[in-house]
């Protein structure tokens, strides 16, 4: 299974979660673990995701997601599982 992951980091209002689900939705993007929190008023999501149904390039989605973020007012982030793990290395 092909996976990714997906950050999202922005000051929090309502509506963030639905918006960025209904995107990944509408892409037969699967959420397959999600962890959300929000600190001081700042929202931070993280979502691993398989992308094996994906039908568009995976930089179109990259693009469309920092798109969607721009209009919600948060930064969207979507990597590769593999080069999300090279970059967090210890």
């Amino acid at each position: 299974m092909k996976k990714g992951i997906i950050t999202v980091v922005g000051k929090d209002r309502v509506g963030i979660i639905s918006e960025v689900c209904s995107y990944l939705a509408k892409e037969n993007i699967n959420i397959l673990d999600i962890s959300q929190t929000i600190v001081q008023g700042f929202f931070n999501m993280m979502m691993i995701v398989d992308v094996n149904n994906v039908t568009k390039p995976f930089g179109e989605v990259v693009d469309e997601l920092d798109k969607l973020g721009n209009k919600i007012g948060v930064t969207i982030k979507f990597q590769h599982e593999e080069i999300f793990n090279k970059m967090h290395r210890l």
